[in-house]
């Protein structure tokens, strides 16, 4: 059995980050670019497993890189110099809202329309690019009750630095973990007064069995069942929302996936199985555009290796 994604730790992320931090808002991005090279080489060079899932990944997308062992590495190191990009793409988010001209595509105007109408419900997202910036969606909408559900424990010194360096508090956050019967009427409640829960449906679940294997880029992956339980049990609106960096701008997406509100019960189990199929589809689609924004760095597939917890690659 691979390690789980949530037992691969924060190496050294707390005192990197502020010293990226301070060079991104001193001195610009093109600096922060240049000092950015030799932190992701240490970080690249440290982290055994998500180096191994990184190249594992990009073979999957280009079955070439197999035999191009320097070309996969350095297609693996671009990856990462992506996920450090994205990490101060955090930050910026945070400290100030993303201003409308940076925004493209429709998702920002669908998602306006959706809180005004109060059409609340449940937003499936991923860890393909940057949903930090899509949440700063929120501060244009004051009085918006957004929840956002997910594992934060491995990623708690991050969180306390992005408070720290920015001022702001995140979001309502709730432990996945944590979710009881009465947790779930809490969060239809906050459905009914028009609120949005978010929650990733890319990764599986810390505790418990709740995941299904599903096709994805033609292998078998283990998808949370989770988010789509859930959705079944609200009956409401589902969402998908996604945002990607395209160049010095973001792209947001936002749209109705499904609506679960005139779900037979019967009917639940057969509904939970084809949408997470078709929430699979449409990652991939989504991957594809921006390969170098996925960020989940350890063994994604049933069948991947780099089991081990050595760190030869």
């Amino acid at each position: 059995m691979s390690q789980h994604w949530a037992r691969i730790g924060e190496r050294g992320t707390v005192v990197g980050m502020q010293i990226m931090v301070f060079i991104h808002r001193r001195l610009g991005r093109w600096p922060f670019q240049i000092a950015l090279w030799p932190v992701i080489m240490w970080y690249f060079l440290a982290q055994g497993i998500a180096r191994r899932a990184s190249q594992q990944y990009l073979v999957r997308l280009y079955p070439e890189l197999a035999d191009k062992p320097v070309t996969r590495l350095w297609r693996s190191y671009r990856h990462f110099l992506s996920f450090g990009s994205a990490l101060m793409d955090k930050i910026s988010a945070w400290s100030s809202p993303i201003d409308e001209s940076r925004l493209q595509g429709e998702g920002f105007s669908r998602f306006t329309t959706a809180v005004d109408q109060g059409q609340g419900g449940i937003v499936l997202v991923s860890h393909h690019g940057n949903l930090d910036i899509a949440n700063s969606l929120a501060r244009y909408h004051p009085t918006l009750d957004m929840t956002v559900l997910m594992h934060t424990r491995n990623a708690s010194k991050f969180n306390r630095l992005l408070e720290k360096v920015t001022g702001q508090a995140r979001p309502d956050v709730l432990e996945v973990t944590e979710i009881t019967p009465a947790t779930a009427q809490d969060l239809a409640e906050r459905i009914g007064r028009g609120g949005f829960v978010v929650i990733a449906a890319d990764r599986i679940p810390v505790a418990g069995d709740r995941m299904r294997a599903v096709s994805f880029f033609g292998d078998q992956a283990l998808f949370p069942e989770g988010p789509f339980l859930l959705a079944s049990l609200l009956r409401c609106p589902v969402y998908q929302l996604s945002c990607v960096r395209e160049d010095a701008h973001f792209r947001i997406d936002f749209g109705l996936f499904d609506n679960t509100s005139e779900l037979p019960r019967k009917a639940r189990d057969a509904w939970i199985s084809s949408s997470m199929q078709r929430y699979a589809d449409t990652l991939a689609a989504s991957v594809l555009r921006h390969p170098l924004q996925w960020f989940n760095f350890y063994p994604f597939w049933l069948n991947d290796s780099g089991h081990r917890n050595d760190d030869n690659a």
